[in-house]
């Protein structure tokens, strides 16, 4: 669970996730990476791990992005699936039960949550809505990708997917679930798309995303696919 700036409820959403996870009645543990903030989220980690034990603080001492908070996630990880979910909980936390039925339903390395569902309930600002079919439609022709949504904040994988992906992985930003979903796709995966809840609370309709943000990910989209198609990096 990657975080900045959330001190105003990363405690309460912790321990939410935490209550979550507890009824699944498997072992499980919590990261949580505070990305460099500039409030009291490391504080508030902090006093969250200190009532349960689950919870685990990862510190980037700088503000390095989601993707790159989610790689050093990964890295203080010891369990055999592997779950991303942001903190802010627009994506209920009992949501990730769906995810990992259906990975075993359909034998699926991967799982993850979909905008584009048509079983999806997704309460989001028309702008947001804009920005992901138009992003859709660019990694459709770029890579062909058998996904609709890359985006969203809840995904599943098994270990050793990532064990194999992620030491090629350069993107730090918002491109980073690209560059994963795409070396998944090319190295044979089955990745397995299920509906998902997601309720907008962020006041600004576009959230915190800001134009140099939509600039980044076009440059950083971009960048892999040349990396993949030109160059062969991900081959080598």
């Amino acid at each position: 669970m990657p975080a900045y700036n959330e001190g105003g409820k990363i405690f309460d959403n912790l321990s939410e996730a935490w209550r979550t996870f507890k009824k699944f009645r498997f072992p499980f543990e919590i990261i949580v990476i505070d990305d460099g903030s500039q409030d009291d989220t490391k504080d508030e980690i902090k006093r969250a791990a200190s009532v349960h034990t689950e919870i685990k603080l990862i510190e980037n001492k700088t503000n390095l992005g989601k993707g790159f908070a989610l790689k050093n996630g990964f890295s203080n990880a010891s369990g055999n699936i592997i779950v991303f979910l942001d903190s802010d909980l627009e994506i209920d936390p009992t949501q990730v039960g769906n995810l990992l039925k259906a990975m075993r339903d359909n034998d699926s390395e991967i799982a993850i949550g979909s905008k584009r569902h048509r079983g999806s309930n997704i309460a989001y600002p028309f702008s947001r809505k804009i920005l992901s079919a138009g992003y859709y439609i660019i990694i459709r022709l770029l890579f062909n990708l058998p996904v609709k949504d890359t985006q969203s904040g809840i995904k599943a994988f098994r270990r050793d997917v990532l064990d194999g992906i992620f030491p090629k992985v350069l993107c730090k930003k918002y491109a980073f679930d690209v560059e994963i979903l795409a070396n998944a796709v090319r190295s044979g995966y089955k990745i397995t798309e299920v509906p998902i809840k997601i309720v907008f609370s962020r006041k600004n309709n576009m959230g915190r995303i800001k134009i140099k943000d939509i600039l980044d990910i076009w440059i950083d989209t971009l960048a892999i696919w040349y990396r993949m198609k030109l160059l062969k990096y991900y081959d080598k």
